[in-house]
């Protein structure tokens, strides 16, 4: 059963390795330039971002100028490593997050998440630096699964998705499993309106497909 509260989706991120090369190319995919958003500290990321309108995509790097590996002695976020690092996977899709609505809290979000059988992992306050030197700040989790959602939660921050350029539409979106009834009862818990479709073959991995159409055409990620 679909929960009465519901979740929305806040951004997809989509891994890249060299994160200028790849806003060239976005804006060349599109017609729209993603602006760059700052580095995430002692992460060893960076990031760009564009506007869907109602959520966004970020576009996450290794950051050139931290140290690698990050300050911070553990892996960069999302695997950003190993995917980057695997043979024929290029960019991608490595996660997805959804924000709280409705007045819920991200700890009552992964508390609802944690009752249907999935661990959106531990909650944590994140920072990064603006280009203009402006601190933004909001809260996370990291979970070990990203294919289902990590939930981010802005508080006092202005919302990604409304500051940051658009001209772009997510058309589609779709989680990809090899067997998508074990996470439809956790998309339905978290009160999400999100396509569940089975890959081709079991030996598929599960994975986040989506089409973005700007002026330049649509763009399959």
């Amino acid at each position: 059963m679909r929960s009465s509260r519901m979740a929305v989706i806040d951004h997809l991120v989509y891994a890249v390795s060299d994160l200028a090369a790849s806003i060239d190319w976005f804006e060349e995919a599109t017609g729209v330039r993603p602006a760059i958003g700052g580095s995430h500290d002692g992460l060893g990321t960076c990031n760009a971002l564009v506007s869907f309108g109602e959520c966004y995509l970020e576009l996450i790097a290794p950051d050139p100028g931290q140290p690698d590996p990050p300050e911070s002695g553990l892996p960069r976020p999302f695997g950003l490593d190993d995917v980057l690092a695997a043979d024929g996977e290029g960019p991608t899709l490595v996660g997805f997050a959804v924000r709280p609505e409705d007045g819920e809290t991200i700890d009552g979000l992964a508390d609802r998440a944690a009752d249907a059988g999935y661990d959106p992992g531990p909650v944590a306050d994140m920072s990064r630096l603006t280009p203009a030197g402006d601190r933004l700040s909001w809260r996370l989790t990291f979970p070990a699964e990203r294919t289902l959602p990590f939930i981010i939660d802005w508080g006092d921050t202005p919302k990604p998705h409304t500051t940051q350029p658009g001209g772009v539409e997510l058309s589609s979106f779709a989680i990809v499993h090899p067997r998508p009834f074990d996470i439809l009862g956790v998309v339905a818990a978290l009160g999400l309106d999100i396509t569940v479709t089975a890959t081709e073959s079991n030996d598929e991995r599960a994975g986040l497909r989506a089409t973005i159409t700007g002026a330049g055409g649509d763009l399959h990620l």
